[in-house]
């Protein structure tokens, strides 16, 4: 049985993420924040596929004691998904250099710390996939004119942080290409949750109005390219950015 771990795996898309891949039978190490692993877990009815854990991603020693920790109890996983990221909650105008190294840390040194822990790992095995989570805003500028009050821009740090991942992807991949380990990630297009799409149905129109095949992302759109990529029918793709938008980014 394969083993997969997802680090952010409790939120929107990392629950249908990790849905999919226990409906193909592979044994799931779900890591998030606090208790949001282990709720899930709830929801699914404590699924034995389904292994919840508690995972502070902002501290380097925090993440090597995780992933020491999870190989000893699971062995070394066969594919990690990482899903963290940073964003300061301010505009603009508001954003401190502090807000904004904060978040960068969250968004970018904490996913090359635990992308290359794990790689590390499966260095020994000289196989593996990791599948790292990038952002239509790490390719294009959030147009200001959808985000009307009380939704705000897109933040710049989390755009700044997403065109990283994808040149991070792309390192990753050339570092480990001949020691048999893939690294890709996705760059989803307009997912908004469901609490935003019930509550602010006006924003989602205008979400709607940018993509070419007029509607917003389902949750379940972006599992199969994720498990596409962490399976052998990738084996040839290392170092690409699939892009996942609905065609956000084509026009």
């Amino acid at each position: 049985m394969k083993t997969i771990w997802v680090v952010g795996g409790a939120g929107y898309l990392g629950q249908a993420i990790i849905r999919n891949l226990i409906e193909k039978g592979y044994r799931v190490l779900c890591a998030d924040i606090g208790e949001k692993a282990h709720h899930f877990a709830e929801e699914t009815e404590r699924n034995p596929l389904l292994i919840p854990v508690t995972l502070d991603a902002s501290g380097e020693d925090l993440i090597h004691q995780f992933v020491h920790q999870n190989v000893e109890k699971f062995g070394i996983p066969d594919g990690l998904v990482i899903l963290t990221y940073g964003a300061a909650g301010q505009n603009f105008n508001d954003i401190t250099p502090d807000d904004f190294n904060r978040a960068s840390h969250l968004g970018v040194t904490s996913t090359f710390i635990m992308a290359r822990a794990v790689g590390q790992e499966m260095e020994k095995l000289h196989k593996g996939s990791i599948v790292l989570f990038s952002s239509m805003y790490g390719m294009v500028s959030p147009d200001p004119g959808i985000y009307e009050l009380p939704m705000e821009v897109n933040p710049i740090e989390y755009g700044v942080g997403k065109a990283g991942i994808i040149q991070m992807t792309k390192y990753l991949a050339v570092h480990w290409a001949r020691s048999g380990i893939r690294c890709n990630c996705i760059s989803p297009g307009p997912f908004p949750n469901k609490s935003v799409q019930a509550s602010h149905p006006e924003f989602i129109h205008r979400l709607q109005q940018k993509v070419p095949m007029g509607r917003v992302g389902r949750s379940e759109e972006i599992a199969g390219p994720v498990h596409f990529l962490l399976s052998e029918e990738s084996s040839y793709m290392t170092g690409q950015n699939m892009v996942v938008d609905g065609g956000w980014t084509i026009w």
